[in-house]
């Protein structure tokens, strides 16, 4: 698994790149014909891994319940953000992601839920979980190279 877990921080720290040579405006701008944005999407990730990975091995989430709620599948902008929030969401990129890989290596995921994405697979464990993870910020990479163009 440690190359998945390569692969996530590679991504993050593409986002990382994005939030540092991004203003807050720019992080904000929900362009015409899109429904979210730049920050959003970012803070999607971190809330989707955590419920992928955690919530779905009956574990308890590395980031507030808050903020899952308000970034979760089905949520969108409900206005701009400040900086501190967006600093709040930077300091989530590499932290959560580093503990998983911890807690993978120590065999805390035992049990798992299954579930059915988007994309209509099932994942039945962890390490599926943490596969479509993978895929699943690749997909809001493209968006957030999409939205950079627009804003």
């Amino acid at each position: 698994m440690d190359w998945a877990f390569d692969i996530t921080l590679k991504n993050r720290n593409i986002l990382e790149s994005i939030l540092d040579n991004h203003s807050l405006n720019q992080l904000n701008k929900v362009p015409k014909g899109f429904g979210n944005n730049i920050i959003w999407n970012i803070a999607h990730v971190i809330a989707t891994q955590q419920i992928l990975i955690y919530r779905l091995s009956g574990l308890p989430c590395n980031v507030s319940e808050e903020f899952i709620e308000r970034f979760k599948k089905g949520t969108k902008p409900e206005g701009d953000l400040s900086q501190v929030e967006v600093d709040e969401i930077k300091s989530l990129l590499f932290i959560p992601i580093e503990k998983t890989k911890t807690d993978y290596n120590n065999n805390i995921f035992k049990d798992f839920e299954a579930y059915t994405v988007s994309t209509k697979s099932t994942l039945t464990c962890v390490e599926e979980a943490i596969d479509f993870n993978n895929f699943h910020e690749g997909i809001h990479l493209g968006s957030i190279l999409a939205l950079r163009k627009l804003v």
